[in-house]
C-alpha cells in the first residue's frame, strides 16, 4: 500500500482566529476570502470545486482558533478555573452563524494521528445519538407497526398482498434508482464532480463523497443489479408463487387462531438476554479473578530464588538473612493455584455453555411455535378442536416432556459452533505464518464447518417440528423429518424455498420503507417537519440504526410466519402419506388445500 501524505504545512502571516472547514466556506466570498491566507501560493480559486481543492491538497480541511508557539499554531485552548475556553471567551462562532463550545475544539486538537481522528468519528457519532435517539425509537415503532400490520392484512388479503408486496419492492428500487439517477445527472458538469474515489482517498468528512458522480453512479448500479435479478426469479417462478401463496394463506389461518405467537419472540428474546448476562457476568468475573503474583529476584546464587513471596512479609523472612540481596518484586499477574492455572479452560467452558443455552433457548421458542401451529392443522375442525391456549399448552408440553431432547439438539449444534470458533482463532493467530497449506487447510476446514453448521441448523429446525407432533425423541424425530423431506425434495424445494423469498420481500418492503422514510427526515427533506428534524454530524447514523432495527424488527415478526408455514408443510406432507381421504384415514389439511390438490375426503363433509 502506498505511504500516507504527510499533512499539509503552510507558512502564514498570522494563525487563525475562528473554527471554519472549507467545505462550508467556498460558497461564502467574505468567509473564502479569509480562508485564501491559509492556502497554498498556488490557489487560485478559479472555479475549482471543494473536492478538487482538497484533492489537490491547495487548502486545509478545517481551521481551528490557534496560538502562535515556537513558530507553529497550536489550538489556542486554555482551562480557567475549570473552565475551557479560546482566547476569552467559551464559545465561538462555527461558520453558520451558531455559537459552540470550545469543549467541541478538544477533539480536533487531538487530530493527530488516524486512531485520534477515529475517535473524533466516534465521539460524533455519539453526539447524534444523543440528539436524534427518541427519533430513533420513533422509527423502530413505526416499523414495528408496520409488520403488524403488514402480518395482520396477509391474514385476510393473503394472495393481492403478496403481489402487492412484490410490486411494492420493486416500486421501491425503482425510486432508488430515479433517486441515484437524478443526483447523478444533477452533478454533471459540476467542477470537481468527475474525480474517482481512487483519487479523492479517504476523507473524515464523508459528504464529501455525495459530490461525486462515480458515488451516486455506484449506487444506481448496485440497485438496477438488484432489480433485474427480482424480476427475473419472479418471471421463473410465477406458477411457483401461486402454490406458495396457498401455504400463506393457510398460515394466515392458523396465525389468526394463535395472535399470541407473534409476540412470543419477545419471551426468546428475553430468555436470549439472560443468557448473554450469564455469560458476560461470568466472563468478567473469571478475568478479574487474577492476583498480583511477587517472586524473590536476586544476584547472587541463593535456594529462594523465583518462589512466591509476599512484600508485606518479606522482611521478617529467613530470606532475607540468608540471601541479604534478594527482593520480592512483582512477577506477573495471574496466580499460581489450580484454579488459576485452568483459568483459560473455564473462559473456554463458559463460551461453550453460552451457545448451548441459546441454542436451547431458540429450540424452545421453535418446538413451542410449532407445537402451537400443529395443533391447529390437525385439528380436523378448525378451530374447534383447537385447545383453549395453543401456546401455552405447546410451551408446558416442550418443558415438560421435551426438554432432553431440546438440550440434545442444541449440544450438537453447540459443539460445532464452538469448533468453528477455535478455527477462527487459530486462523487469526496464523495470519503471518508462511505456511500456505496450513492456510489452505485451515480454509478447508473452516468452509466445512459452516455447511456443517447450516445442516444441522435446518435438520434440528425439522426435527424439532416432527418433536411437536409426535412428541418422539431427538435422534428419531431427525431420522424422520430427514428421510421425509427426501421423499418429497421437489416439493421441498419449490414450497419451503419460495415461502422463504417472499417473506424476505415482506422484510424489504418494511425494511425499505422505513429507511426512505428515515432518510427524508434526519435529512431534512420533508418540509412539514423540517424544523423538528434534528442538527446532526452525519445523518447516516440514525438512518442505519433505523434501517438495521428495522429488518430486526421484522425478522422477529416474519420468523413466526416462517415456522408457521414450515410447521404446516411437514404436516401437510405426513397428511398425505399417512391418510388417503376414505373415513378411517380422512385429509386433516384445509379445504383451499384439498381443491389446490383435488383431494376429498370421502363420506365425510369438508372441515
Amino acid at each position: 500500500a502506498p505511504p500516507c501524505p504527510p499533512p499539509l504545512q503552510i507558512c502564514v502571516s498570522k494563525c487563525p482566529d475562528r473554527y471554519m472547514t472549507y467545505l462550508t466556506s467556498y460558497a461564502d466570498p467574505a468567509a473564502l476570502e479569509y480562508y485564501r491566507d491559509f492556502c497554498t501560493p498556488e490557489f487560485k480559486n478559479a472555479g475549482k470545486a471543494p473536492v478538487e481543492v482538497l484533492k489537490d491538497r491547495e487548502c486545509p480541511a478545517m481551521l481551528i482558533p490557534s496560538t502562535p508557539l515556537a513558530q507553529r499554531c497550536f489550538p489556542a485552548i486554555q482551562a480557567k478555573e475549570g473552565v475551557i475556553m479560546v482566547g476569552n471567551q467559551t464559545t465561538y462562532d462555527d461558520g453558520h452563524g451558531h455559537r459552540r463550545n470550545v469543549t467541541e475544539l478538544l477533539e480536533g486538537a487531538k487530530n493527530a494521528n488516524v486512531v485520534l481522528e477515529m475517535r473524533q468519528l466516534a465521539m460524533k457519532i455519539f453526539e447524534d445519538y444523543t440528539v436524534s435517539w427518541y427519533w430513533i425509537i420513533i422509527g423502530l415503532v413505526i416499523a414495528m407497526v408496520a409488520s403488524l400490520v403488514f402480518i395482520v392484512l396477509l391474514r385476510f388479503l393473503a394472495g393481492i398482498m403478496v403481489w402487492v408486496m412484490i410490486v411494492m419492492v420493486i416500486l421501491v428500487l425503482g425510486y432508488g434508482i430515479f433517486h441515484c439517477y437524478m443526483e447523478y445527472a444533477k452533478l454533471k458538469g459540476e467542477a470537481g464532480s468527475d474525480v474517482s474515489l481512487v483519487d479523492l482517498g479517504f476523507q473524515t468528512d464523508l459528504r464529501v463523497y455525495l459530490h461525486l458522480r462515480q458515488t451516486w453512479l455506484a449506487f444506481m448500479i448496485i440497485l438496477c443489479v438488484l432489480e433485474l435479478v427480482i424480476i427475473l426469479l419472479l418471471i421463473f417462478l410465477r406458477k411457483r408463487i401461486l402454490i406458495a401463496i396457498a401455504l400463506i394463506k393457510e398460515a394466515s389461518r392458523a396465525i389468526g387462531h394463535v395472535m399470541s405467537s407473534l409476540l412470543f419472540p419477545l419471551c426468546t428474546f428475553f430468555l436470549l438476554c439472560l443468557c448473554i448476562a450469564y455469560w458476560a457476568s461470568t466472563a468478567v468475573f473469571l478475568a478479574t479473578s487474577n492476583e498480583a503474583v511477587y517472586k524473590v529476584f536476586n544476584e547472587s546464587a541463593c535456594s529462594f530464588s523465583g518462589q512466591t513471596c509476599k512484600p508485606e512479609t518479606f522482611n521478617t523472612t529467613n530470606v532475607t538473612k540468608l540471601c541479604p540481596d534478594a527482593q520480592c518484586l512483582f512477577a506477573f499477574y495471574g496466580g499460581e493455584t489450580a484454579y488459576h492455572k485452568y483459568l483459560i479452560v473455564l473462559q473456554f467452558f463458559n463460551v461453550f455453555m453460552f451457545f448451548w443455552l441459546a441454542n436451547f433457548v431458540i429450540a424452545l421458542g421453535q418446538v413451542t411455535l410449532a407445537g402451537a401451529f400443529a395443533s391447529y392443522y390437525w385439528a380436523f375442525k378448525k378451530p374447534d378442536d383447537m385447545p383453549a391456549f395453543p401456546l401455552f399448552s405447546a410451551f408446558g408440553r416442550a418443558l415438560r416432556y421435551h426438554t432432553g431432547s431440546l438440550a440434545f439438539g442444541s449440544l450438537v449444534l453447540a459443539i460445532v459452533q464452538v469448533i468453528r470458533v477455535t478455527l477462527e482463532y487459530l486462523d487469526h493467530r496464523l495470519k503471518a505464518a508462511e505456511n500456505k497449506f496450513a492456510k489452505f487447510l485451515l480454509s478447508c476446514l473452516k468452509c466445512c464447518f459452516w455447511c456443517l453448521e447450516k445442516f444441522i441448523k435446518f435438520l434440528n429446525r425439522n426435527a424439532y417440528i416432527m418433536i411437536a407432533v409426535y412428541g418422539t425423541n431427538f435422534c428419531t424425530s431427525a431420522r424422520n423429518a430427514f428421510f421425509l423431506l427426501m421423499r418429497n425434495i421437489i416439493r421441498v424445494a419449490v414450497l419451503d424455498k419460495v415461502t422463504d423469498f417472499l417473506l424476505f420481500l415482506g422484510k424489504l418492503l418494511v425494511v425499505g420503507s422505513v429507511g426512505i422514510l428515515a432518510f427524508f427526515f434526519f435529512t431534512q427533506r420533508i418540509k412539514l417537519v423540517q424544523d423538528t428534524a434534528p442538527t446532526l454530524n452525519y445523518y447516516w447514523v440514525p438512518i442505519l440504526t433505523v434501517i438495521v432495527g428495522s429488518y430486526l424488527i421484522a425478522h422477529g415478526f416474519f420468523s413466526v410466519y416462517g415456522m408457521c408455514v414450515d410447521t404446516l408443510f411437514l404436516c401437510f406432507l405426513e397428511d398425505l402419506e399417512r391418510n388417503d381421504g376414505s373415513a378411517e384415514k380422512p385429509y386433516f389439511m384445509s379445504q383451499d388445500l384439498r381443491k389446490l390438490l383435488k383431494k376429498t375426503n370421502k363420506g365425510q363433509p369438508d372441515a
